[in-house]
């Protein structure tokens, strides 16, 4: 293949992976990791719910353990904020 020809044919490989602008290889990739990070996602969505599901068969709340994970991501303080107007409100509605 002469310089002219293999020339030619790099820009002819060039303009095919880079259609309108995009770059088609590298939006493939990350298309591509996406897709697999989504599959992961589910897989360990499905995981979680086997977890609240055993945690129901053996007596626990599935519902009372979402807040308690909620609340463990949060810092003492925030929880003691959320606590004293949860309290409030509810003293304000006539709940306690």
């Amino acid at each position: 293949m002469t310089d002219t020809t293999a020339a030619a044919a790099n820009r002819e490989r060039v303009a095919a992976d880079d259609v309108g602008g995009v770059a088609a290889d590298r939006l493939r990739s990350f298309v591509e990791r996406i897709e697999r990070l989504e599959e992961e996602k589910k897989g360990i969505a499905d995981d979680i719910k086997d977890v609240y599901a055993e945690a129901k068969g053996t007596g626990f709340e599935p519902k009372v353990l979402r807040r308690v994970i909620s609340l463990r991501k949060r810092d003492k303080e925030e929880r003691q904020e959320e606590e004293e107007l949860l309290e409030l409100y509810k003293a304000a509605l006539g709940m306690e």
